[in-house]
C-alpha cells in the first residue's frame, strides 16, 4: 500500500471544510429569522400544511426550514468526499468544494423565497458533488493501487 502524506495545499480543503460548516450555521440562522417572522413556535419543525397555505409567512419558514434540512442531510456525504479527496487532489477538491457550496447556497436562496420551484437554481453545485466524488475514488484507488 502507498504512504499516505499529506500535502500542505490540504490547508485549502479544511478552509472549506471550515467555510461549509459556518455556511450551515447561517442556514440556521436563516430559520430562526423566519420561525420567528412566521410565529411558529418550538418543537414544530414545520408549519402545518394548511397554515402555510394560508400565511405566506409559513410557507417561507416551511421552505426555509426544508432548504436548510436538506443541506444538512448532504453535508456528512458532501464532507467525507471532500477531506478524502483533498488528501492527493486538495486543489482541486478545495475548488469543487467551493462549487458546491456555491450552489447550496443559491439553492437555499432560491427556495427561501417560498416558491420551492427556485432552489432548482442551485443544482450546478451537484457538479461540485460529482468531481468530489472523482477524487476521492482516485484518491482511495491510488492508496491501494501503490
Amino acid at each position: 500500500m502507498g504512504a499516505l502524506i499529506v500535502p500542505s495545499e490540504y490547508g485549502y480543503v479544511l478552509g472549506v471544510a471550515a467555510f461549509s460548516a459556518l455556511h450551515l450555521m447561517f442556514l440556521g440562522v436563516k430559520v430562526g429569522k423566519a420561525r420567528k417572522a412566521a410565529k411558529v413556535p418550538y418543537p414544530y419543525a414545520y408549519a402545518e400544511k394548511s397554515e402555510a397555505e394560508k400565511d405566506p409567512l409559513k410557507n417561507i419558514f416551511n421552505c426555509t426550514q426544508r432548504a436548510h434540512q436538506n443541506t444538512l442531510e448532504v453535508f456528512p456525504i458532501y464532507s467525507t468526499l471532500l477531506l478524502i479527496g483533498g488528501l492527493k487532489y486538495p486543489e482541486i477538491s478545495a475548488a469543487a468544494g467551493l462549487v458546491h457550496c456555491l450552489g447550496r447556497q443559491v439553492y437555499a436562496s432560491g427556495y427561501s423565497t417560498g416558491n420551492p420551484d427556485k432552489r432548482t437554481r442551485g443544482a450546478f453545485g451537484y457538479l461540485g458533488l460529482i468531481t468530489l466524488l472523482g477524487t476521492s475514488s482516485l484518491t482511495i484507488y491510488h492508496l491501494l493501487m501503490d
